[in-house]
Parts: C-alpha cells; sequence; structure tokens
C-alpha cells in the first residue's frame, strides 16, 4: 500500500472521528422553524389596532412536519431559545452527515478498490 494511501485513510478516519465527537456534544435537536410573531387583539380601542409597534408579543410559534402533516406549537421564551438551539443544531448535523458519507465513500475507495 502507498505511503499516500495510507494518509489519505488516516485523514479520512480522522474528519470521521471529528465529526461523531462534534455530533456527540449536541443536546437539543430538531428540524422545523421557529416564528417570532407580534399580534393584533382585534380590539378597536386597543393600541395594537392602530400602532404597528405596540402590537402584542412577541409570541413563538414552532412549525414541524410530522408523519407528513404540517404542525404548529406555541413556545415560551424560553423553551423558543432552546428551539432555535435545536434547529440550529439540526440543520448543522445534517451539514456534518453529508460530511461524514463523504469520507465513507473515500475509505470504501481506499480499502476496497475496483
Amino acid at each position: 500500500m502507498p505511503h499516500s494511501e495510507s494518509r489519505a485513510r488516516a485523514r479520512a478516519e480522522a474528519k470521521i472521528v471529528a465529526i461523531q465527537q462534534t455530533i456527540a456534544t449536541m443536546q437539543y435537536l430538531a428540524s422545523g422553524t421557529l416564528l417570532k410573531r407580534t399580534k393584533v387583539c382585534g380590539n378597536p380601542a386597543c393600541r395594537c389596532a392602530h400602532d404597528p409597534t405596540a402590537r402584542h408579543g412577541p409570541y413563538y410559534e414552532w412549525s414541524y412536519l410530522k408523519a407528513g402533516r404540517l404542525h404548529h406549537r406555541s413556545l415560551t421564551p424560553k423553551q423558543a431559545e432552546l428551539m432555535r438551539q435545536a434547529i440550529a443544531n439540526y440543520r448543522r448535523t445534517k451539514k456534518l452527515l453529508r460530511a461524514w458519507e463523504v469520507q465513507t465513500q473515500k475509505l470504501i475507495e481506499l480499502n476496497a478498490p475496483e
């Protein structure tokens, strides 16, 4: 086995280990979208009816797919902050999994060439 193949294998394996370690540090993971909304209450005497800066809120809403259907859930500000991190982790994990796949393909080519 040429030395360059050995180095390439070691680099790919090291990248996979780094990906695994990064994923292992993530506590929260969720797909979906987090919305921050303000609302008009419907009372014509309320300030929110005439002044957009006086709207009620903010209110947080998490939208996600479950069994092919779109669901919505209201969240508290604390839950929204955790959900924001979970969604960011989910998106980062998807990128890391794609990178892991690339490194796996390299290892397969190196370990079992045609």
